[in-house]
C-alpha cells in the first residue's frame, strides 16, 4: 500500500521565484501543482485590483482547497502548492493541512535580497504585461513589510535556497 504524499510549499519575498521553482519541483517530484494565481484568476477574473482584494479572495480560496489537497495527499500523491507561506500564520495553515492527515511536508524557502526580487519583478513586468499594474516596486515594499522569514521553531521542515548577487 502506498503511503501519504508530501506537501511542498514555498516561502520567499515577492519576486523571489516561487512560481518558477514550484513548477520545477512539481516536475521533479511527479507531483500535482496547484497555483494560487491560476485559481484566483479563474475564480475571480478582473476582481483583484489591490493587495486587500488579493487577501480577501485568497482567504476565500483556502477552505475550498484544504480538503481537496488532503484527499490528493491521502492517496499517496505529492502536492506542490504555489501559494505564499510568507508569514507564520500562512505557514501554520500549510502545516495544519499536512499534520491533520499525518502527511509529510517541506517548506522551500527562497532567500533572496530585495534587489534580486526587484530585478525579477521588473523582468516579469516585461514578460507578463498583464501583471504590470500589481507587480510594482511600491507593492513589493508594501508586501515585504509583512514578510517573516521561517524558523525551525515553527515545527516546519525547511529547505533553504540562497543566491548571492
Amino acid at each position: 500500500m502506498r503511503g501519504l504524499g508530501t506537501l511542498y510549499f514555498f516561502c520567499g519575498k515577492m519576486g523571489a521565484g516561487k512560481s518558477t521553482k514550484s513548477k520545477q519541483f512539481a516536475i521533479d517530484h511527479h507531483a500535482v501543482l496547484l497555483s494560487e494565481d491560476e485559481w484566483l484568476s479563474s475564480l475571480y477574473p478582473n476582481q483583484i485590483a489591490s493587495f486587500d482584494d488579493y487577501l480577501t479572495f485568497s482567504a476565500q480560496l483556502k477552505p475550498l482547497l484544504k480538503k481537496h489537497v488532503q484527499n490528493i495527499l491521502s492517496v499517496g500523491t505529492d502536492v506542490v502548492m504555489d501559494f505564499p507561506a510568507n508569514t507564520q500564520k500562512q505557514r501554520k495553515w500549510f502545516l495544519d493541512l499536512a499534520s491533520e492527515i499525518n502527511a509529510n511536508h517541506q517548506l522551500i524557502y527562497l532567500n533572496r535580497s530585495n534587489e534580486q526580487c526587484l530585478r525579477q519583478i521588473e523582468q516579469r513586468r516585461k514578460e507578463q504585461p498583464e501583471r504590470a499594474a500589481f507587480d510594482t516596486e511600491a507593492v513589493f515594499h508594501h508586501v515585504t513589510n509583512f514578510f517573516e522569514a521561517p524558523k525551525a521553531s515553527e515545527g516546519i521542515h525547511i529547505l533553504e535556497f540562497t543566491e548571492k548577487g
